[in-house]
């Protein structure tokens, strides 16, 4: 192209075009393109099937995938196509070109397979004498010279086939290719319609360049000193920060982290120490397993929240009308929560309560949770404790160790997002140990409102606030809660329901529920008050309704099954006369809940873990040796009241009549069905005293009489816990006179009043008064 002066005024129409990602081509350059996307691959194609001509075009912003004509810059360069072949393993294909000349892009042709212009064609202006321009040319040379020597890994051959180059434009534009400069730079460069200036733009990126890697030699020379040899990626980051240092570019990795956590709001203790352990970390390579670790120690940090707090619902008429829509009774939770408002509201900073939420299984404690959350407009958190022996768990683990994580707590904590969620405890009563530490203990700095604003987690080692947390935890019995943390608690019973209570929950709750989850509504089938109470009489023997729930659920399920198969079933009424052809025969009929009177056959009250229980406690007399046998899988404290009945009939023989050389001739055996069951617990001594007297005295015990309490060595009666369960448990299975201490009459006003309307109670002192009441005159 010598001799080839200004502008060419003709064009080239309908020429595919290739856009480039951070690559500027010009013209006397033979190189290589990648192509990938299947619009160049297109534009490839129709040039390939025409002259072998392509314009080569770069991206404005390497970083768009699929560009517009917009997103191109105007200036590129007409190249002819050498050999495609494909590269391993990317699969893309690799162009060899040759640059021919400048060209400008006047408009495009539509096209959706590929870019197709019209471009205009031209070559810089020579301005200036010959003098000027040849002095341009050997300074160029000279400094691309010196620039390149200072560059590791060039091609050699490629870098002396371009010194031999003796036509300045040429020259300009191979020099231009190679130097390596920002592709904005060159693009300048190849847009420059005069040569004069672009030799003063070559020269000017030549001299910068040299610059940059001088910058970089000395800084080279500076990390070098404070590194090992051996520490490549360090030196390499070394290298980077000091780049970055020169630059004036502060912006890093390390940087922002340092910003996101001065936004957490830490206390000035604990943002000196994770402070700390990011510089700890701005001192290590990436690559480097303890730089893994603070990473992520402090991207818990992060996610943990220090500050965020939700708002709580103010009106205290929002939170009882949530309260009363999810469950029916449990006043005495509802009262407490209330009360909590309350006070919160008046002011305005109130350490979060410790509840305990105390009955037995299918009572409501854990839905009561998810319900205080609602009314609360607080986040909810559950984290069951049942089986957990690990004191990790709840501390967590030091960040040292492989695999550390923080406790269950915090975990928790991140969960909710808010410093001020309710957190769930579930089955606090079922927390174990073992050598690994006791979690029981663990919990303590948790629920004591004096500590638990300042709780330590192994993992995160800064002191964490969960004042303002509402824990309430759940446990069927608190015999196993240990006692400094069952001291750390508010304790609220959560007792059985009645049958009444049973049937509002189940017209209110459990059927609405499980006709929408089974498909169907009330049109399909409906449940009467008798049908319910037919299925809570002759089906459940609960203080619950997890049974109920799981009844009735089992009705509708079957008439699920009838409307599935013909959507014309008529509508299904569950009534008392109904009920055995849905659930089949009952599991609890009424003539087996009361026997008749027997010798030597008394029926207790007992608490345990699932509720109220009602106990046959059976003793017979027979020729031995004055031996005493106990049966039926009793506890320590059971075994005890037998002993200590036993001993008061014998030292009382001859008030009741009893010859006593019987108790030498004669061995006694005290037996309580259901042996497999483990029974224990201090209300039985009466109930014991009661058949025994009947054994050695012949006199029957009434069956509808039951009773709870314990026994002296004096026959004094002393006062017993559980009384509304007990008494559930009397009432379900139809007996309605129960003897208590008059100690307990108190705790009548626990009772429902329907309960107490229907059972006599009758308070005693003494096991005299028992006799009196429960043998047959």
């Amino acid at each position: 192209f010598d001799g080839l002066e200004g502008r060419i005024a003709s064009a080239i129409f309908g020429i595919p075009a290739v856009a480039m990602r951070g690559k500027t081509v010009f013209p006397n350059v033979i190189t290589n393109i990648d192509v990938g996307r299947t619009a160049s691959l297109n534009a490839i194609n129709s040039a390939h099937a025409k002259d072998k001509l392509i314009f080569v075009v770069s991206q404005k912003d390497q970083n768009v995938l699929e560009p517009k004509v917009s997103d191109l810059y105007t200036v590129g360069t007409v190249c002819r196509m050498g050999n495609l072949t494909m590269v391993k393993p990317t699969n893309n294909y690799r162009l060899s070109i040759e640059g021919m000349f400048t060209a400008k892009i006047v408009s495009s042709e539509e096209n959706k397979d590929y870019f197709c212009f019209n471009v205009e064609k031209f070559y810089p202006e020579i301005s200036g004498d010959e003098l000027e321009l040849e002095g341009l040319f050997r300074a160029a040379k000279t400094n691309f010279k010196e620039t390149i020597d200072m560059l590791p890994n060039i091609n050699a051959e490629s870098m002396k086939v371009a010194m031999g180059i003796d036509n300045p434009m040429a020259f300009v534009n191979v020099a231009s290719f190679n130097v390596p400069v920002k592709n904005e730079e060159k693009q300048k460069i190849l847009e420059c319609t005069d040569l004069t200036e672009k030799y003063n733009l070559l020269l000017n990126a030549l001299a910068r360049e040299k610059q940059i890697i001088e910058i970089e030699k000395r800084i080279s020379q500076k990390v070098k000193s404070n590194v090992e040899k051996n520490q490549k990626e360090f030196y390499l980051r070394e290298q980077l920060k000091a780049i970055h240092e020169e630059l004036g570019d502060d912006v890093s990795e390390i940087e922002r982290l340092k910003e996101q956590v001065s936004k957490k709001g830490l206390d000035d203790v604990s943002l000196e120490k994770v402070m700390q352990e990011l510089k700890r970390m701005s001192k290590m390579a990436p690559s480097s397993p303890d730089y893994t670790v603070l990473r992520s120690y402090i991207d818990w940090i992060l996610d943990v929240p220090f500050t965020e707090e939700s708002v709580d619902t103010e009106k205290l008429s929002t939170c009882k009308e949530i309260l009363e829509d999810d469950h029916f009774g449990l006043d005495k939770v509802k009262e407490r929560i209330i009360e909590y408002l309350a006070v919160l509201k008046l002011t305005k900073s109130l350490k979060g309560p410790i509840l305990c939420l105390v009955g037995p299984p299918g009572v409501g404690k854990t839905s009561v949770a998810k319900s205080v959350a609602r009314a609360l407009n607080r986040k909810l958190v559950r984290m069951s404790l049942g089986g957990v022996k690990d004191e990790a768990e709840i501390r967590g683990h030091r960040k040292t160790y492989i695999g550390a994580m923080p406790g269950r707590i915090i975990y928790g904590m991140k969960e909710a997002g808010t410093i001020n969620p309710v957190f769930l405890l579930d089955e606090i009563d079922k927390l174990s140990q073992d050598l690994r530490g006791d979690p029981a203990s663990a919990l303590l700095e948790v629920l004591d409102p004096e500590q638990n604003s300042s709780f330590r987690d192994r993992y995160l080692e800064i002191s964490y606030d969960l004042s303002k947390v509402m824990f309430i935890t759940t446990a069927n019995s608190i015999d196993t809660i240990p006692a400094p943390l069952l001291d750390r608690m508010e304790v609220i019973n959560i007792a059985g329901y009645t049958e009444e209570e049973k049937v509002q929950i189940a017209k209110r709750y459990l059927i609405p529920k499980n006709l929408k989850a089974n498909g169907l509504d009330k049109s399909n089938v409906k449940f009467t008050d008798e049908g319910i109470k037919a299925i809570i009489r002759g089906y459940t023997g609960e203080a619950g309704v997890r049974k109920l729930e799981q009844l009735v659920s089992a009705v509708i399920r079957k008439v699920a099954t009838k409307v599935a198969g013909d959507s014309s079933y008529p509508k299904q009424t569950i009534k008392e006369n109904n009920v055995s052809e849905y659930l089949g025969i009952e599991k609890y009929s009424k003539e087996d809940k009361i026997e008749k009177n027997q010798v030597g056959s008394a029926t207790g009250l007992a608490w345990t873990s699932v509720g109220g229980v009602t106990l046959t406690i059976e003793v017979a007399v027979m020729k031995g040796k004055g031996n005493l046998l106990l049966t039926g899988k009793l506890g320590d404290v059971m075994k005890e009241s037998a002993q200590t009945a036993i001993s008061f009939i014998r030292s009382n023989a001859v008030k009741y009549n009893i010859d006593s050389s019987i108790f030498e001739t004669s061995d006694v055996h005290v037996h309580v069905p259901e042996g497999a069951t483990p029974k224990d617990g201090p209300s039985a001594g009466i109930t014991i005293a009661t058949a025994l007297i009947s054994a050695f005295t012949g006199k029957k015990v009434k069956r509808d009489v039951a009773m709870t309490g314990e026994i002296t060595l004096r026959g004094n009666v002393l006062a017993i816990g559980g009384l509304k369960e007990k008494a559930l448990a009397a009432y379900r299975l139809g007996i309605r006179t129960i003897v208590i201490p008059k100690s307990n009459l108190k705790d009548l006003e626990e009772i429902p009043s329907e309960i107490v309307k229907d059972i006599k109670f009758i308070g005693v002192e003494n096991i005299a008064e028992v006799f009196e009441t429960a043998l047959e005159k």
